[in-house]
Parts: structure tokens; sequence; C-alpha cells
């Protein structure tokens, strides 16, 4: 496994991230958050705990650091996935919100595309490649 601050060849990636307050929601609305300051990192994750958890062929994440983020709507419900690994979705419409992992204690991974303003940060790493699902991209 790549950690999520590093790229497939153990290099950080420069890339866009930004300082300003994000906002974002779930599909309905209850769950709301809130990330201040910078994000340690954005990137696509390919594995198959991911996929599942959010239905989707990747999941585009925002590692964004303890401290620098709060939920301001409804608190979303923690699904424990594995040991060690907990994600949370909104009790009301399902949506998959965010992951955390005792691997990255110091950290939450936010799905980037909640945010308000997706385009405020772009992705820079590919995490779990390997997983990939043989689609061919369009």
């Amino acid at each position: 496994m790549v950690h999520p601050r590093l790229n497939d060849q153990g290099r950080t990636r420069p890339g866009r991230r930004t300082t300003m307050t994000l906002s974002g929601h779930c599909l309905c609305g209850a769950v709301r958050f809130v990330l201040d300051g910078a994000q340690n990192w954005v990137g696509h994750c390919y594995c198959d705990s991911c996929r599942r958890g959010a239905g989707a062929p990747l999941v585009t994440f925002i590692g964004q650091p303890n401290g620098q983020w709060r939920w301001t709507g409804q608190p979303p419900v923690c699904y424990v996935s594995s040991p060690g690994n907990r994600r949370y979705f909104c009790a009301t419409c399902g949506s998959s919100v965010a992951y955390a992992s005792d691997r990255y204690p110091d950290e939450m991974h936010f799905h980037a595309t909640l945010l308000d303003d997706p385009s405020a940060v772009t992705p820079t790493s590919v995490y779990h490649l390997d997983e990939k699902l043989p689609w061919p991209d369009l």
C-alpha cells in the first residue's frame, strides 16, 4: 500500500491544494462539513474497499488534518468496515462522506466530490492502481 501522501513511486507530487475554508454536504444536505486550512493531500483511490463503500469505480479523497475540520450539520453514522477502518455516511440519504483509519490517526479523508465547489482542489496522487477495474478510460 502506498501512503496517501506519496505517489506510487514514493514521491509527493505538487498539486492544487488550498488554504481557504471549504465546505461540503451529502446528497440530502443533512450531513455537512467544513475544512479549514491546507489539506495534506488530494488523490484517487482504486482499492476494492473504497470502491464498494462508495459504489463507484474510484473515490477521490481529501486528506484533512484533524483539528482542521468539523461537522456542521447532522453528524454522520460510523460503520467499522474492517479492523481499524471507519466509514462515515448519512443516515438519511446513505451518502458516503468520509473515511478514517488507525493507519493515519492524524487525518480524516473526505470525499472531494461532496465539496460545494469540487474544483477548489485537484487530485495529484493515485493509490492502489493495481486494484483498478479493467474498464477502459473513456
